[in-house]
């Protein structure tokens, strides 16, 4: 750990703090904004697509300006679709706030590259603590986002335009740490000089394949469940304060684990850790189809958390083992891309299917892409046997 590693993690934390008091009340304020119920996590899913479509030309910008200003473009934006969408909440645009939280995932798109930048921080030795503390400054974001979501959700006379204002100031203050972190001097592309394999070369690799199924389908999973708690606990008459202690243990299940899942990947190796983020995903369904009281939603979205963290966390490394340091951009773009996608895929079909077919359902959808995961996971470890036994 050093000064800008501590700095960046810091980011990390306010980064947090914006996705999960989005995550508390995008799907409410959509539930009453809504022209139709299936409509109501268009809001959250709004912010993937947004990420989505930034996820490449985040990459490319960072290649040509560095990190640095491009975190620093990324949070000007957060500050001011933040603005936008406390404008379209005191207004009731329903659109215009889908339109502000598509805006906002260019922000989410350049926030999720803080994992990859800690690395660059470091020695090579320490690459994998590198990314496990940056992420585990989500660790505060945790307690912050909801309660932030739930104290300023008063401030106005519209309920939680206070939230998206108080978001502002959180990205502003980003705007400030990111300022002092000196990241590795930045070297533009020279034109006509070696880029690297293309995407389609790199696609070949079967870790670089795995890395981003796991990463990709494990926060798809993760983002079904965690998009429609606040909704399910509404519809099972739970009060907005216990969504928000719900949310608050699972994002602590998202980044606590973060202290230890680099010492153990280093240990272990990223795929073990993997499968077990796997397994827990699966331990996760079980406690939600036990019941609904408050207690069965904490613990099956903190095992939710810590699953995710450790097919997120095992998945990044995984991918940083498979490109150039030429390539590092376009493999990294690639790898969000995938993620936002399916998140946006999944933060859509959260709100249709917890206001059409409920909890239920919904949770035993999940199990069919946690099933792909852990079978590409075993796939590659045969993989990767036979070829160490071909090797000797």
């Amino acid at each position: 750990m050093n000064i800008h590693l501590l700095l960046l993690s810091v980011c990390q934390t306010l980064f947090l703090v914006n996705n999960v008091t989005f995550i508390a009340i995008n799907g409410l304020v959509g539930l009453s904004l809504a022209p139709l119920g299936w409509m109501a996590t268009l809001p959250v899913t709004g912010y993937v697509v947004g990420a989505a479509l930034s996820a490449m030309p985040v990459s490319r910008l960072q290649a040509r300006v560095g990190r640095r200003r491009s975190f620093q473009i990324g949070l000007g934006v957060a500050a001011m679709s933040a603005a936008m969408c406390a404008v379209a909440v005191t207004v009731g645009s329903f659109w215009m706030l889908v339109m502000s939280t598509v805006i906002a995932g260019f922000y989410s798109a350049n926030g999720a590259l803080y994992r990859f930048a800690g690395p660059e921080l470091v020695s090579p030795q320490y690459k994998e603590r590198a990314i496990s503390l940056v992420l585990a400054g989500g660790v505060a974001g945790a307690f912050i986002g909801p309660n932030l979501a739930s104290w300023a959700k008063g401030w106005m006379t519209v309920p939680f335009a206070g939230a998206y204002v108080a978001l502002i100031g959180v990205a502003l203050l980003g705007l400030v740490v990111v300022s002092f972190i000196k990241f590795p001097a930045h070297v533009p592309p020279v034109p006509g000089a070696a880029r690297g394999r293309s995407a389609a070369e790199l696609a070949k690799q079967p870790a670089f394949v795995v890395a981003i199924i796991g990463a990709a389908l494990g926060y798809g999973v993760m983002n079904l469940l965690m998009a429609a708690t606040p909704i399910a606990m509404q519809q099972c008459q739970h009060p907005f304060s216990s969504a928000a202690l719900v949310l608050e243990w699972h994002v602590l299940g998202m980044f606590v684990p973060s202290f230890f899942t680099g010492n153990l990947i280093k240990r272990f190796g990223p795929l073990p850790i993997m499968f077990i983020g796997g397994l827990l995903n699966l331990v996760c369904v079980v406690v939600a189809l036990s019941g609904v009281d408050v207690m069965q939603f904490l613990v099956a979205l903190l095992v939710l958390g810590v699953g995710w963290n450790f097919l997120y966390t095992g998945g990044t490394t995984l991918l940083t083992q498979s490109y150039r340091p030429e390539e590092k951009n376009r493999a990294q773009g690639i790898m969000d891309s995938c993620v936002f996608w399916t998140m946006a895929v999944t933060s859509f079909s959260s709100g249709a299917l917890i206001t059409t077919q409920g909890w239920k359902w919904l949770n035993l959808g999940s199990l069919l892409p946690m099933t792909l995961v852990l079978v590409a996971l075993v796939w590659l470890a045969v993989q990767q046997r036979a070829a160490r036994a071909a090797a000797a």
